[in-house]
């Protein structure tokens, strides 16, 4: 019997030594080569991405303010006056949205309550209800004015456009502030194209707007389906020109015409910024013909 206990409990103790050793190294030296103990010291992946080169010369454009930065590393390979400030028009619905889609839940009912504005309308009716969602729809794809301030009025107007500023400063924007959320001109309301570059940057990060950016029109309705509003893209390449896939627009006489544009070419995304330019479609047009033609990419050795 005592033989038969002798035999269990060394069987018991050859396992236990065996299979767990916990920490112990020296019981570590015995044990069974599993892999959970079996730990081995890695070095991290060093992930080498290739940087953008430019080949050549910069073409003509007309616009005074202009950054042009390769998405993925955010490496600028054309810029002008890229820290001066502009009037930024409606490109600052770009800072709206991105309060608004943190602010409110996209089913949130907004009740309308001043649709005189001056400007660019998606038509809006005083007391019609309507959700964040297609009010957003409303401001990255029509650029309604109407709907800017919509969202803005939906809680508190100047607690909102604190917001703005707030996110302006959270971004980095430092040579950007903001007055009003539908960018009607104002000297306090300014912005820069590197600015908008961060900006943009931060919108395509958002699937959600990101997809709303990118469409040419779209038919939406109040909560009762009884006021329909038709909303097209002001942003003429979109649809137009591969690889172009929205992003904003803005015009006022003393902005004169701005486009931020997301352009993907070759498995490369780009943000393209234009800034008080003479014909924003053919100075954005005129920059992605360079990409095509001038960026090449290296992977920079160790």
């Amino acid at each position: 019997m005592k033989q038969i206990r002798f035999v269990i409990f060394f069987i018991f103790f050859f396992l236990f030594f065996l299979y767990y050793p916990g920490g112990n190294p020296i019981l570590k030296l015995v044990a069974y080569e599993r892999e959970p103990f079996n730990i081995q010291s890695i070095e991290p992946a060093i992930n080498i991405k290739p940087i953008p080169i430019v080949q050549i010369a910069p073409p003509f454009l007309t616009a005074q303010g202009l950054y042009v930065v390769e998405l993925d590393s955010f490496t600028p390979v054309l810029k002008r006056n890229e820290h001066n400030q502009f009037y930024p028009a409606s490109t600052t619905k770009i800072i709206t949205a991105l309060v608004a889609r943190h602010q409110y839940n996209e089913n949130d009912i907004v009740t309308v309550n001043q649709a005189s504005v001056e400007g660019q309308l998606m038509e809006l009716v005083p007391n019609e209800r309507i959700t964040v969602e297609n009010l957003l729809y409303g401001i990255l794809v029509h650029s309604g004015n109407d709907a800017a301030y919509a969202l803005a009025n939906h809680v508190n107007y100047a607690d909102f456009v604190t917001k703005m500023n707030q996110k302006a400063s959270e971004l980095a924007m430092k040579n950007s502030h903001f007055t009003n959320p539908a960018g009607l001109d104002d000297q306090g309301q300014f912005t820069s194209p590197y600015d908008l570059a961060l900006a943009a940057r931060a919108l395509l990060h958002d699937e959600y707007l990101r997809k709303m950016v990118g469409t040419k029109e779209i038919v939406i309705s109040d909560v009762d389906y009884r006021i329909f509003h038709r909303l097209t893209n002001i942003n003429k390449l979109l649809g137009e020109i591969q690889g172009i896939g929205g992003l904003k627009t803005g015009y006022t006489e003393l902005a004169g015409e701005n486009l931020v544009s997301f352009y993907r070419h070759n498995g490369h995304d780009y943000i393209i910024v234009i800034l008080k330019s003479e014909d924003r479609f053919e100075d954005t047009t005129a920059v992605v013909n360079w990409i095509d033609s001038a960026i090449t990419y290296e992977s920079p050795e160790l």
